[in-house]
């Protein structure tokens, strides 16, 4: 019964492939050694990204009020630590965007944004060092109208947790001290009185 099987076998493989059957199990083999061969090679790049999944599927904290900070302070949160939130200003007001942390987190396409007021750049379009600030003077319409349109986005997608804090130029408190006391500069009024006096002095010498 298994002759006549295999004798079987033998005619459906010639008959179906044109192969001998020498040469149709000796191709199948290699199939069989080509799959496993394939499978061990990219098998462990599945097992390698695992990590990396699980992480990215971590629930976000909750956004955490940081209240009125300086732009130094501001840059601790650039992501670069991942137990702090991912944060970025725009015109003064500072949002969380920890949850594009693909976008603006290291690596990321706008990852130069975080930590730091962008609202020049965002305006300009620009990814220039010279443009990461918070300071729009000398931007035109269109750039101011771009800007606006950033912050409707931020303000509609992120939560609002601070502000950044204004700093108040040195140069005013330095002329106001600087400047001299009303008592410090002689009046006209006792220049003449002075001049009255030295004017009568030598009117009573002549007499």
């Amino acid at each position: 019964m298994a002759l006549q099987l295999w004798e079987t076998l033998k005619e459906a493989i010639v008959a179906y492939t044109g192969l001998s059957p020498a040469t149709f199990f000796t191709l199948l083999a290699l199939l069989v050694a080509a799959y496993h061969f394939l499978s061990g090679l990219f098998g462990p790049s599945e097992t390698h990204h695992q990590p990396r999944n699980l992480e990215e599927m971590q629930p976000l904290l909750p956004p955490v009020q940081v209240g009125e900070v300086t732009e130094e302070e501001l840059k601790q949160y650039d992501g670069t630590d991942p137990k702090k939130p991912l944060l970025m200003a725009i015109k003064g007001q500072i949002y969380d965007v920890s949850q594009s942390r693909m976008f603006y987190g290291p690596g990321g396409p706008y990852a130069l944004f975080a930590g730091k007021d962008a609202s020049r750049a965002l305006a300009k379009m620009s990814f220039e060092d010279k443009d990461l600030t918070g300071d729009t003077t000398g931007l035109g319409p269109f750039e101011l109208e771009a800007l606006q349109d950033w912050e409707y986005k931020f303000m509609s997608k992120y939560v609002k947790v601070g502000t950044i804090k204004s700093t108040v130029p040195e140069t005013q408190g330095e002329s106001t001290s600087d400047a001299p006391k009303a008592e410090d500069v002689p009046s006209e009024s006792s220049a003449v009185k002075s001049e009255e006096t030295s004017s009568s002095t030598a009117d009573a010498k002549e007499e």
